[in-house]
């Protein structure tokens, strides 16, 4: 029997946690395939309860809207990403290796990972790219945020923040560097396949030159350069 990770949530993005029934699990699985194919605006949950062959009313027992739903997968990747963080940093005692290594996890291509067989990694990193920023940039952010709908998001920053101090204790700027690095692993890779005047990767479409792109920011910023 393979291991599957369980990731604890914040009872507060569900009505009923999905990951105790197969139901839940379909509704995580195929919210994923059909936010990627259709996009965000276009997802509802009428189309999702046909895919699944269920109810409006059965998905609703489980998240309050669309956008809840969102937030949840949104912050389920966030505490997977910062997972494995840890397990491929785990005995690397070089500071800058820790932080290399980082780096490549947020440049390059998420392969999906078979302990968690109800969630497409590699498909939902790309929502992540496309759609991720939607998750907080509401009118309730403020409400959101009080009820610590984007803590996975902060301790994936805090633990990035933390390799960028140990490179360089004084360095001012650790959580702004942290989260901006994300930020741009992910607006590069979209440029690059889609807006490819707003980036320097487009011809050769290699997420390399993105890693090489934000080795060469953050060190230089660091004053590891």
């Amino acid at each position: 029997m393979e291991l599957q990770i369980q990731i604890k949530m914040n009872e507060k993005l569900y009505l009923r946690d999905p990951e105790h029934t197969e139901l839940g699990k379909n509704i995580i699985l195929h919210s994923i395939k059909m936010i990627y194919k259709l996009g965000f605006e276009s997802f509802t949950f009428r189309k999702l309860a046909l895919d699944i062959g269920t109810t409006e009313a059965g998905i609703y027992r489980y998240f309050e809207n669309k956008h809840r739903l969102l937030v949840y997968i949104i912050a389920w990747y966030w505490s997977w990403l910062e997972y494995r963080v840890k397990i491929h940093t785990y005995n690397i005692y070089n500071p800058e290796e820790r932080l290399r290594i980082v780096l490549k996890l947020l440049a390059t291509t998420v392969e999906d990972d078979i302990q968690t067989s109800h969630v497409n990694e590699s498909i939902l990193h790309q929502i992540i790219i496309a759609e991720s920023t939607k998750a907080f940039m509401t009118n309730h952010v403020t409400d959101d945020n009080k009820d610590q709908l984007f803590k996975p998001y902060k301790d994936l920053c805090k633990a990035i923040g933390d390799f960028i101090l140990a490179c360089n204790p004084n360095y001012k700027y650790p959580k702004s560097l942290a989260n901006s690095i994300i930020e741009i692993a992910h607006i590069q890779n979209f440029f690059m396949h889609n807006l490819p005047a707003l980036t320097d990767f487009a011809d050769e479409k290699d997420e390399s030159k993105i890693l090489e792109f934000l080795e060469d920011l953050v060190f230089a910023s660091i004053g590891k350069y």
